[in-house]
C-alpha cells in the first residue's frame, strides 16, 4: 500500500524536526474534515531549504525568492463560482492511490516566520501543510470569496488538531 504522505527530505533539519509524523497527522486531519477517505489518496511533500524553494518559485511562478510553501495539484478542482466549494477528488484503491499533488516546504522560511509570529514551528508547519494540501484540493485565495472559504476551512482543520486560528 502506498503511503498517504510520501516525504522527500532534502534538508536534514526536517528529519530532526520530525516532519513525517506531523505531515501524516495533518494530512489525515485535513481529509477527515473534508469527509474524504484516508485510503485511496497520496501526496508528495518535499522538505527543502530556502535556496531550493527559491529555485522552484522562480521556475514555476516567476518569483526568484524563497517562500514558505508551494503546491502543484494533480487535477484542477477549483470552484467555478467565487466562494464556491471545490470539486471533490475521486479516491483510487489503497494499493494504487490517486495523487492529490506535490507540496514543497522550506525550513528556513518556516522557522523565521514562526519565530516572528511567536508560535511553535510545528504549529506553523501544520498550518502550511494544510494550506498546501488545500491548494491541491482546489482551494485558493485569489478571489475574495474563495479566500474566505479557504481560510475558514484552514481554521476548522487547525482546531481539530488543537491549534489556534492563525488569522
Amino acid at each position: 500500500m502506498e503511503p498517504l504522505v510520501d516525504c522527500v527530505i532534502e534538508d536534514p533539519r526536517w528529519q530532526a524536526f520530525g516532519l513525517e509524523p506531523l505531515a501524516l497527522r495533518t494530512v489525515q486531519a485535513t481529509l477527515t474534515e473534508l469527509h474524504l477517505p484516508k485510503a485511496g489518496f497520496t501526496v508528495v511533500l518535499m522538505a527543502c531549504d530556502d535556496a531550493r524553494i527559491a529555485t522552484l518559485n522562480a521556475e514555476f511562478r516567476g518569483k526568484p525568492t524563497p517562500t514558505n510553501v508551494l503546491s502543484w495539484p494533480t487535477e484542477e478542482l477549483a470552484a467555478e463560482e467565487d466562494g464556491g466549494q471545490p470539486d471533490c477528488p475521486t479516491p483510487a484503491s489503497p494499493d494504487n492511490p490517486e495523487s492529490l499533488g506535490d507540496i514543497a516546504i522550506a525550513y528556513d522560511t518556516c522557522q523565521r516566520e514562526a519565530t516572528e509570529a511567536g508560535k511553535p514551528m510545528a504549529d506553523h508547519v501544520a498550518h502550511l501543510i494544510i494550506h498546501g494540501l488545500l491548494h491541491c484540493l482546489g482551494y485558493d485565495h485569489i478571489r475574495d470569496g474563495d479566500a474566505a472559504v479557504m481560510e475558514a476551512t484552514e481554521v476548522r482543520i487547525l482546531a481539530t488538531l488543537g491549534l489556534s486560528d492563525p488569522y
